[in-house]
């Protein structure tokens, strides 16, 4: 027989319907036809994971934090490269029109 697979949702369900305390451990176990063991298992890995539902939305504000950060730099960074480019054309432009040779920029070397 497979295994059956619970929702996130119907074990949070099961875990807060035992802190409510209305009905006992075993009856709600029985009556959702449950392994009291497998629930038992549920119950402590909500509460070692239970810091994380109040630190999420900082979390996550963090990331957005970061994205935005790096999508204003590469805004930037293209912004550059284009104003860059736009000068090139026209400085070899201005060569060709004045019949000179475009003069080459020699290779970056970063080793000096």
């Amino acid at each position: 027989m497979p295994r059956k697979k619970y929702t996130a949702e119907f074990k949070t369900k099961m875990v807060l319907s035992i802190f409510q305390g209305n009905k006992e451990f075993n009856v709600i176990c029985s009556e959702n036809n449950l392994n009291p063991n497998m629930v038992r298992k549920w119950k402590q890995d909500f509460l070692q994971n239970a810091h994380r539902a109040f630190g999420a939305d900082s979390e996550r504000k963090a990331v957005q934090r970061k994205e935005d950060d790096l999508k204003k730099k590469n805004d930037q960074m293209l912004k550059t490269i284009g104003q860059l480019t736009l000068e090139r054309d026209f400085l070899q432009d201005c060569f060709h029109r004045a019949g000179e040779a475009v003069p080459q920029i020699p290779e970056y070397d970063p080793k000096g």
